[in-house]
């Protein structure tokens, strides 16, 4: 007669909701077509974007919402995100876009909203140039996609949190990087940025809400400037 089997007994190993979605996140940014991650492989209108879906879902709910009359973009890489702000404009029948970068992009996306400024974000001329185009607008949304280096990032924050109206949003992206949770040897980036910045100013506060779709390139860059009243 045979012995009975003992039941298989349960992995003792665990995985936590959050660790998925590091893991899920870290492969976002590995894997992908001629050894490029995902993120580099999304497209708005035919023109490359390098953000992550669900954020940009996050951005259409955001405009939608608030309908800001300029949205400021610093870090234009391709002109993807630009576009794709006007295009949302489009929809909701009103706001510009002014994006910043020391390139302009080789082939720039034109668009009746959209306006180009060449230079470091940090610049004084830009900054006056920005601060010029934002006088007197009302909704002001701020978009910081530049240099990621804690330090360059801190002095964006510095220099242009004061436009963002009440009510409205300053957006840090790529927060992810210094390993929260990709890219680990980046060092102090956006994130630390954002630390740093909080410490300093209590005019916003993050609105964990922004991450609701689990992933998202920019944890903890969701800040909404606190209202007025």
């Amino acid at each position: 007669m045979s012995q009975p089997q003992p039941s298989p007994q349960p992995s003792s190993v665990t995985i936590s909701v959050q660790q998925l979605i590091d893991t899920f996140h870290q492969l976002y940014y590995k894997i992908g077509h001629d050894r490029r991650g995902t993120w580099q492989e999304t497209f708005w209108m035919g023109v490359q974007t390098e953000k992550c879906p669900l954020d940009m879902w996050v951005y259409q709910e955001l405009l939608h919402s608030i309908r800001p009359q300029l949205i400021i973009e610093t870090g234009t890489r391709h002109g993807g995100s630009a576009v794709f702000f006007c295009h949302l404009c489009d929809l909701l029948g009103g706001g510009e876009v002014v994006t910043v970068d020391v390139n302009q992009p080789d082939r720039p996306p034109q668009h009746p909203r959209l306006t180009y400024l060449t230079g470091s974000s940090t610049d004084e001329s830009i900054v006056r140039q920005v601060r010029d185009r934002a006088a007197g607008k009302s909704p002001v949304m701020l978009i910081l996609d530049s240099d990621h280096r804690r330090d360059h990032v801190l002095a964006e924050m510095r220099a242009y949190h004061d436009l963002v109206t009440p009510g409205s949003y300053l957006i840090v992206e790529d927060s992810n990087v210094n390993g929260h949770p990709v890219w680990p040897d980046f060092g102090p980036g956006p994130m630390e940025a954002i630390e740093q910045f909080m410490r300093e100013n209590g005019d916003f506060h993050i609105d964990k809400v922004c991450e609701k779709f689990l992933l998202t390139f920019n944890p903890s860059g969701f800040l909404r400037k606190k209202d007025s009243r």
